[in-house]
């Protein structure tokens, strides 16, 4: 037993003192200054660093998990919306073969359909117009295009060429 330390037990090291042989405070276990005074700067960098670094992984996961969470909900929300697409579709044709009926009451089945498919040719060239209108209006990204044709001058150390 006289080989093995207690951790617990009082250090055996004699107390410390100055110079002048004036005894120093004790680094007693409630002292957290005095433990903190006693740790190398290695030490406490490499304790922030370990810090710093399980910050880092644990923000990274929660953005995982957000992003998996927001990512399941964006999904259920297009499915919905690709299933109110194909209901409205279902109305829109079903509209039209009441209308196509209605019609064909009063001149005739072909010529009912005919009239039908204009109305829809109308209506497919005014939207097809208004988003060829939209489209064209589209600039794309201009400030990020930019930025991205400055980043080799800043590169090479030459900024004045991007003012």
């Amino acid at each position: 037993m006289s080989g093995t330390r207690d951790p617990f037990a009082a250090s055996s090291a004699a107390p410390r003192t100055t110079a002048e042989g004036v005894p120093t405070a004790s680094t007693g276990f409630g002292d957290p200054s005095a433990e903190a005074a006693q740790r190398s700067v290695s030490e406490l960098v490499g304790e922030v660093s370990r810090d710093l670094s399980t910050l880092v992984r644990q923000e990274i996961e929660l953005a995982k998990a957000e992003a998996k969470q927001s990512a399941q909900r964006a999904g259920k929300g297009a499915g919905m919306f690709g299933g109110a697409g194909v209901a409205g579709y279902m109305v829109l044709l079903f509209l039209s073969l009441a209308l196509w009926w209605a019609l064909g009451t009063v001149m005739g089945l072909g010529w009912s359909g005919l009239v039908v498919a204009a109305v829809w040719a109308v209506i497919a060239a005014v939207l097809a117009m208004r988003g060829k209108k939209e489209l064209q209006s589209v600039e794309g990204l201009p400030q990020t295009a930019d930025s991205v044709k400055k980043i080799p001058d800043a590169l090479r150390g030459h900024e004045e060429r991007n003012a």
